[in-house]
């Protein structure tokens, strides 16, 4: 294949919809999965059966991924350029408020989805010219952050994992990094206007759009940072170099909600 091609899970909506688009109008090939099919046909018509090819994927089920992969792979001659680990879920609340079904799910889908899909997409990988691996983590990777806890955590060994592979992977050509967005107006935060820290930070400016996130998706597929900060990340990534003793004040200050303890 001629055209450079990228691999995006979560690709029906948000951040991943608008890097299937944004690339597939650079003229790269775009391999879109989801586990949402009316959303992956929509934008299949979006972008043009010629420029796409789009499949439902479980990233929490290594055997779909494992398809999918070699479906699309099948599509491409076995070229991949970019994979780029976007799939997420997320449910804001306490810890003890949150299902712990959801919380393991939430495990299953981010840090196991994004091991996953690296792993059967790494021969494929191995085979072309200046491969990337793009996974997208958060600002949440930077402190464990009231509310997020276990997305947190995922974030946090997403951010691990991507520092790791790094290194072992540049001796193959490959180039790992992650991408740190604040919060994105996308529809996992849907309804989470009165959240604390949603509030406080779209205060302050720390809600970006997805589309800002598809340009630095661009930006890492052509780059060498291994983290790429976006928005409010940069402060609170300076602020943790700079005055490691107040990050802990500044989140619970920021997303820490008022706990009213029975007697």
């Amino acid at each position: 294949m001629t055209n450079k091609t990228i691999l995006i899970t979560g690709a029906a909506s948000g951040i991943g919809r608008q890097t299937a688009l944004f690339f597939a109008a650079r003229g790269w090939y775009v391999g879109a999965f989801d586990i949402d099919e009316p959303g992956l046909d929509s934008l299949q018509s979006e972008i043009g059966a010629s420029g796409c090819f789009v499949d439902v994927m479980d990233v929490a089920d290594p055997e779909s991924v494992k398809v999918g992969i070699e479906a699309f792979m099948a599509q491409t001659g076995g070229q991949l350029n970019v994979l780029l680990n976007n799939a997420g879920i997320l449910q804001i609340g306490l810890f003890e408020n949150v299902p712990l079904e959801f919380q393991l799910k939430t495990v299953d889908v981010n840090l196991k989805g994004c091991v996953s899909c690296t792993y059967h997409a790494l021969p494929y990988l191995k085979r072309t010219q200046d491969a990337r691996v793009i996974s997208i983590s958060s600002i949440a990777s930077t402190y464990g952050t009231p509310e997020y806890s276990v997305y947190s955590a995922t974030k946090h060994a997403v951010s691990a994992l991507t520092e790791a592979l790094d290194i072992e992977l540049r001796p193959y050509g490959i180039k790992v990094c992650d991408i740190k967005p604040p919060f994105v107006a996308t529809p996992m935060i849907a309804g989470a206007d009165d959240v604390k820290s949603v509030k406080m930070l779209s205060f302050m400016g720390g809600q970006v759009s997805a589309m800002k996130i598809a340009r630095t998706v661009w930006k890492a597929a052509h780059g060498n940072r291994l983290h790429w900060k976006v928005g409010f990340t940069k402060v609170m990534a300076f602020q943790k170099w700079l005055l490691p003793f107040t990050v802990r004040f500044s989140v619970k200050l920021l997303a820490m909600p008022k706990i009213t303890t029975k007697p």
